[in-house]
């Protein structure tokens, strides 16, 4: 399936930018209460846990939260690098990969983690479980020629 032409405008890229802003003001003077569930495609019928991802500019240095679906994985929180089946992973994905010992905040809840790439063997049991969380990342790989990230994030003291 070809990625909807329209998602590629610019515009779309802007909105879903200030979009994510609002959403993480918002989760994080309300513990979550407000954006911690994504109602949006697939989420609409089906609302998918929302967290935020504390990361750090891998160049710039600065930091950053950034709102992303969410499934729980035993003690581990797994979260997919899909940019909505765009070609390139997002910039989180690099911060991630050059720093992982970050945090995320989970309703009103900030856990320290470590971030690593799933291998192939883990993302191919996780992927099935993300699919059924929220159907369209299957949507999201038929888009893009790249494999898209699976993240595991493992709590850390």
């Amino acid at each position: 399936m070809d990625r909807p032409k329209q998602l590629d405008s610019p515009l779309v890229t802007t909105i879903i930018k200030y979009m994510a802003k609002v959403n993480t003001w918002t989760y994080q003077r309300t513990g979550g209460r407000i954006g911690g569930k994504w109602r949006v495609g697939a989420g609409f019928r089906k609302p998918v846990p929302t967290l935020l991802l504390e990361h750090t500019g891998r160049k710039s240095g600065k930091h950053f939260a950034t709102p992303l679906l969410y499934l729980r994985d035993g003690a581990n929180i797994i979260i997919v690098a899909s940019q909505g089946g765009q070609p390139k992973n997002p910039q989180w994905y690099h911060n991630l990969v050059a720093r992982p010992d970050t945090a995320v905040q989970v309703g009103k809840d900030r856990i320290p983690v470590r971030a690593r790439v799933a291998d192939d063997t883990e993302r191919d049991v996780l992927w099935p479980k993300l699919v059924e969380l929220y159907a369209d990342f299957d949507n999201y790989q038929s888009w893009t020629d790249r494999k898209i990230p699976v993240f595991i994030l493992e709590p850390r003291s």
